[in-house]
């Protein structure tokens, strides 16, 4: 089992980029449209996705912007660590 966690963690390692670009609301669309992410994830006032070693991102965008989108699920998280 820790070596599937392990091998998990090597996966996810590889489709992470330190690269980050900004759009604007309609370019960010466009981008979605071509991409074609599974998920778009949501924090605060950004949306972002990794694609092709980067990671694009917009403060223009609505959860509502993605209503359409079959494929595509905005989800918020938080990396702030919970206390049991």
């Amino acid at each position: 089992m820790a070596t599937a966690g392990a091998t998990t963690a090597v996966m996810a390692a590889q489709h992470t980029s330190s690269y980050r670009v900004k759009f604007k609301r309609k370019e960010f669309l466009e981008l979605v449209e071509i991409a074609k992410p599974k998920i778009i994830y949501h924090r605060k006032r950004m949306h972002f996705f990794a694609f092709d070693g980067f990671v694009m991102y917009t403060f223009e965008c609505e959860d509502s912007d993605f209503l359409d989108k079959k494929v595509i699920h905005a989800i918020e998280f938080s990396n702030v660590a919970w206390e049991e």
